[in-house]
């Protein structure tokens, strides 16, 4: 094969002639039939991330559920003709504004960062092999697919022979032979060999595309944040209705005030209730959190990745790629059995040139044997992670194989301990070069293998690796390394960069059962000899024990451990199909940048969590005392205005400038949990102020625009209370934006009254001011201790189940 000069397109790959006769059937389509088939509209498609497009982002901002009641309360206030309590749809365009903006440049950036990192496959057309887009498939291309490779059209061998997963689309896991003549379905990957394939189908009569919309397997979306967020949509908008009826009802009928005072009412009290900027903040901190990432070299290919990064305790690690650099170097040949190093050196030039692998580990034989041996293979075996060994057999001089010797000897390979055992304890690859006489069966090693020698083979550490290591456990992360290599090896490497429980290992080999997997994960921090359905069982049974699993991978052989991760994060260098699977790519492919993209998800969960609480104070309090309202004999004491001056002041504006603050703490609890135990003392404060505020009204015969007056003051004080104790401990920007919001309050209730429907604040009324506003301490305080214990009890509980899982 001879390589042109010239590039092609943004690939940057050099062309390779294949074929030079125009009617041979590997000479592929020529330019014109590739045009004659775009034309036709014959083409494949790629969506890369799946975004919305720009006018469905801005239609979900406007139309969402809570904007629609808002839209509906703001027409019955323009009914009323009190126009300055249309004040809280200022807020609802705000939210949108703000949500389109962010959104639509964090999709932006999604579709730059997923077409950059889109897979790409090599195609023959006129003779030449050139690598192009996977959306520029045309029907009955000829495809040259190899391991790691998705197949991304559906296709049938023309040529070759490869092992297939098709567990993305299937469920099956086991690798399927397909030889010439076989069908591939797009969905599926390549998991060894090589072979030229005839596009059969492009676009979505694709087998994937009838199934699933697409070739890529989508993950099930499970985010403890979402679901809390849809309860507490579906709880409000089930009361909404009900009660705004109920208090409609009583405030005319029972109360006598006018229609117009009624509605007022009850709007304020359903504007209370809908915590309109909660959902919008969500997408917002998400949206944020997109763009940081992609600044640290970091594609989301699923928004909610982040959340579950964040609460990630245990990671799973292969040595290859991430605490080494992945850069093989052969470093000697130990001949045995009075076999030579040139006849080794030979038969690994032979091998090299026959299996045409093109791993790192190869690929450092490739370089130190050469690839100029003569020989013809009749029989090819190409490396598979169950196999972990590839061969062929060579007609003149039989078979040989190179590989793991556990695998290729069993227990014959233990013989030759004393020669190994120095190179695998200084961390080195050792493979085995095995010799055969007769050829393979069913692929597998033939009778009486002869051992020629081994091959010395050494990785460097990453230099930034110690450092990670040390950041992820001192973030208390268990660190799990899974490896197909050497366990001993694995150990000794771990243990260079750092990895403390590193003599802490185990050969998977030895794990037979479901049960000695389920044990080994709680016990060992160091794997070795895995194969890539050992790392699925080792990632489920971690799950099983309650760990939020994170796993990084990059090979074909992680791929469906990185399916089943809770959070799976590919490396930009590695195989189509580890990136398809993944939540997350790493463009520069760098181990190095974990700790930010992790920093950058508890950030946002947890100034989320903080914001949350605000927003959830207002509904707790507006719920209950829109209910208490229907039963009592009194009017409502809020108007809309009123609430708008409230939440802006105490959770809009605070919760905004919270969530984008940095904030490196562990995630501890789940959400809902956590958001309504810091919403619950402030919450249950305000009613009972305004429980108070109705009897006083009663026995005082206080007008109701002074308890009006009293209640929005003696609510502010409490949602500031709460503010206070959010922005533990103070930074100067905290100080300085809770001493401006204090004081934009009192410039409003002060020179701003007629506009709040306000009045002035007597003797009387400071009084009962300042008796509340103790009162309030002192509530808020005891409810906050009686939260944090029970907090207390629900961890001690969790660790409990832990153990007993354990």
């Amino acid at each position: 094969m001879k390589k042109e000069k010239d590039i092609i397109g943004e690939t940057n790959e050099p062309r390779v002639i294949i074929e030079t006769d125009e009617n041979s059937p590997f000479y592929g389509l020529n330019e014109a039939q590739v045009q004659e088939r775009i034309l036709k509209g014959e083409v494949n498609e790629y969506e890369g991330v799946k975004t919305k497009s720009e006018k469905e982002i801005i239609f979900g901002n406007v139309f969402t559920f809570f904007n629609i009641i808002n839209f509906f309360l703001a027409f019955l206030i323009v009914l009323t003709g009190s126009f300055k309590n249309m004040l809280f749809m200022g807020v609802v365009f705000s939210n949108i504004v703000i949500g389109c903006f962010q959104e639509i440049r964090s999709k932006r950036i999604i579709d730059k960062l997923s077409l950059i990192s889109a897979p790409k496959v090599s195609v023959i057309r006129s003779g030449i092999m050139r690598v192009i887009k996977v959306g520029e498939i045309v029907l009955d291309d000829l495809v040259v697919l190899k391991s790691g490779n998705q197949i991304c059209a559906d296709s049938t061998v023309e040529k070759g022979e490869v092992e297939v997963n098709e567990s993305l689309i299937t469920g099956e896991s086991d690798p399927v032979v397909k030889k010439a003549g076989d069908s591939l379905l797009s969905g599926s990957f390549v998991v060894s060999g090589e072979c030229y394939a005839r596009v059969k189908h492009v676009g979505k009569d694709n087998y994937a595309s009838k199934i699933a919309e697409d070739a890529k397997y989508v993950k099930k979306v499970n985010s403890e944040i979402m679901n809390s967020l849809n309860v507490i949509v579906k709880t409000i908008a089930f009361a909404l209705i009900p009660v705004g009826a109920l208090l409609f009802s009583k405030q005319f009928f029972i109360t006598g005030d006018t229609w117009q005072e009624s509605v007022i009412s009850t709007v304020a009290a359903l504007i209370g209730m809908i915590p309109e900027g909660l959902v919008l903040l969500t997408s917002i901190v998400f949206a944020v959190s997109v763009i940081r990432l992609s600044q640290k070299n970091t594609l989301v290919q699923e928004m909610y990745g982040i959340e579950t990064l964040a609460r990630v305790d245990v990671l799973c690690l292969d040595k290859t790629g991430t605490i080494t650099e992945g850069s093989m170097l052969v470093e000697k040949l130990i001949p045995v059995n009075n076999h030579s190093e040139i006849e080794m050196r030979e038969m690994l030039s032979a091998l090299s040139n026959s299996l045409k692998d093109n791993s790192p580990t190869f690929e450092a034989i490739s370089n130190y044997a050469g690839t100029g041996a003569k020989l013809i293979a009749s029989n090819i075996i190409p490396f598979s992670s169950s196999r972990k060994w590839s061969g062929a057999y060579f007609p003149e001089k039989g078979a040989y194989i190179v590989g793991a010797g556990e695998f290729v000897l069993g227990e014959g390979y233990k013989k030759f301990g004393n020669i190994t055992a120095e190179h695998i304890q200084m961390g080195k690859r050792v493979l085995t070069l095995v010799k055969c006489e007769e050829d393979f069966t069913d692929k597998a090693v033939p009778p009486n293998p002869e051992v020629m020698g081994f091959i010395i083979i050494s990785d460097k550490i990453r230099k930034e690796a110690p450092d990670t290591l040390r950041y992820f456990a001192q973030q208390g992360v268990d660190i799990k390394i899974i490896s197909g290599d050497n366990a001993l090896a694995v150990a000794s490497i771990a243990k260079r960069a750092g990895l403390k429980t590193a003599d802490n290992f185990v050969d998977a080999t030895t794990l037979i059962t479901d049960e000695d997997i389920e044990s080994a994960a709680g016990k060992y921090s160091v794997f070795g000899r895995v194969t890539p359905q050992q790392k699925l069982s080792l990632v489920k049974a971690l799950k099983k024990q309650g760990h939020t699993v994170a796993m990084t991978g990059d090979g074909v052989n992680d791929v469906l451990a990185l399916k089943e991760a809770d959070c799976s994060i590919a490396m930009a260098s590695g195989s189509d199909a580890a990136r398809t699977v993944s939540n997350l790519v790493l463009l520069d492919s760098n181990f190095a940048s974990m700790p930010k993209v992790v920093a950058e998800g508890r950030r946002s969960i947890n100034n989320l969590q903080r914001s949350a609480a605000l927003f959830l104070t207002k509904t707790i309090y507006a719920v209950f005392i829109a209910v208490f309202f229907i039963f009592v004999v009194a009017t409502y004491p809020f108007e809309p205005i009123q609430l708008s001056l409230i939440s802006s002041l105490t959770i809009g504006i605070p919760s905004f400038l919270l969530a984008l603050e940095p904030n490196k703490e562990r995630i501890k609890g789940k959400f809902i949990v956590n958001v309504i135990n810091k919403a619950i003392p402030p919450g249950f404060t305000t009613i009972l102020n305004i429980i108070v505020l109705v009897i006083l009204e009663g026995c005082m015969g206080l007008a109701g625009e002074k308890i009006s007056t009293l209640a929005v003051i003696v609510t502010t004080f409490t949602s500031f209370l709460m503010l206070i104790k959010i922005c533990r401990p103070f930074n100067v920007l905290r100080g300085l934006m809770v001493g401006a919001l204090a004081s934009a309050f009192l410039i409003a209730i002060i020179f701003l009254k007629e506009l709040f429907s306000l009045v002035s604040v007597d003797l009387t009324m400071l009084i009962i001011i300042g008796i509340l506003m103790v009162f309030s301490v002192l509530i808020f305080i005891l409810l906050s201790y009686v939260m944090e214990k029970l907090i207390v009890i629900e961890e001690g509980g969790i660790k409990l189940r832990r153990k007993k899982n354990k």
